[in-house]
């Protein structure tokens, strides 16, 4: 076991269903005791945990992939943190784990629920991004949902967020004969291209995406990573050659909406072009996750494979965290910091 432990621990419950944007009195910072674990439980103090658009799809109450958030319960999430208390064979206080228990100071997890991290591999906030659910979800969509192939031209959108800017520059390390991206500010275009390695990208609020799409990939794109969904996939539609490929990860441009949001005009494209769209969850491919973390931790290690997180520090900031995601004020992988 341990030495003593806290009282309570601050933990952020959703109290109400968010209506289109979700609102800061849709949320409370409420206090909750703290004791023991349980026989083959462990207690985490976190470190790190994860905010991402996925998120705002289990606040509401709808079947999905995914069960809810129950009101007035801890909303869940990925967190880093360190063992302070273990009543379980093979975990020790002071090991440092990866769980699914984020949005709380300390979280009573099952070990069979934790993973081991090694803090001199990379930096902990890393295992939650770059070596973490983004950084598969990208090599997972890009290599296996959309077939690529050396000498593909892949287009991403949302590209200086956390998944969109691995997928860019895995591309561009695998051989694409060329990589494209959107943001959403000619500061992160800039960063796309001068830090990333894209050979293009554009600010999708400085014109039609169709047209600046076109403009950047003059002969056509052959795989198509989706992080937003609307306008931006019927540009791709556009685009794609023959057997285009996509992989449809994330649609935030509607993830707030509150009336249907339109499809794509253009899909009968589909059939002359022979496409294929596929939808992308990673839990699908945790099988990948082995060769991901050896092939990604080299690339990190080589320098080859750069990643920006934006942190937000204190517990009591995990809504705004959340919103400024949703709002696009992230450059990489949005984390709120414990520490």
């Amino acid at each position: 076991m341990s030495a003593a432990l806290p009282a309570s621990s601050r933990e952020w419950h959703l109290v109400a269903r968010p209506h289109g944007w979700p609102k800061p009195e849709d949320f409370a910072l409420r206090e909750a005791p703290v004791s023991a674990p349980a026989e083959g439980h462990v207690l985490v103090r976190n470190l790190y945990f994860s905010v991402d658009p996925y998120m705002r799809g289990r606040m509401n109450d709808v079947k999905s992939y995914t069960p809810p958030f129950q009101l007035d319960k801890p909303m869940e999430g990925g967190a880093v943190g360190e063992v302070v208390a273990s009543n379980a064979e093979g975990i020790a206080v002071g090991d440092h784990v990866l769980h699914g228990l984020g949005w709380r100071e300390y979280a009573d997890v099952p070990a069979n629920r934790v993973a081991k991290v090694d803090p001199d591999v990379a930096p902990l906030s890393a295992y939650l991004g770059v070596l973490g659910m983004t950084g598969l979800t990208a090599y997972a969509g890009l290599f296996e949902v959309a077939s690529f192939k050396e000498g593909d031209a892949v287009f991403v959108s949302g590209a200086a967020g956390a998944v969109g800017s691995q997928v860019g520059q895995m591309a561009r390390l695998k051989g694409a004969s060329r990589v494209i991206g959107s943001a959403g500010s000619d500061e992160k275009v800039k960063l796309l291209v001068e830090e990333y390695g894209f050979d293009a990208a554009f600010n999708y609020k400085n014109g039609p995406v169709r047209d600046q799409l076109r403009e950047a990939a003059p002969d056509g794109i052959d795989v198509y990573f989706d992080n937003v969904g609307g306008e931006h996939l019927e540009a791709a539609l556009s685009s794609f050659n023959v057997h285009g490929r996509a992989a449809i990860c994330g649609m935030i441009a509607q993830y707030n909406s509150t009336e249907p949001t339109p499809a794509p005009r253009n899909l009968a494209l589909v059939i002359g072009k022979r496409l294929r769209l596929e939808g992308l969850l990673v839990g699908d491919h945790t099988a990948l996750r082995p060769k991901f973390v050896e092939e990604a931790a080299g690339w990190l290690a080589s320098g080859e494979l750069k990643y920006r997180e934006t942190t937000v520090e204190g517990i009591e900031n995990g809504f705004s965290a959340f919103d400024g995601l949703m709002r696009g004020e992230n450059t990489g992988k949005m984390i709120v910091s414990l520490v």
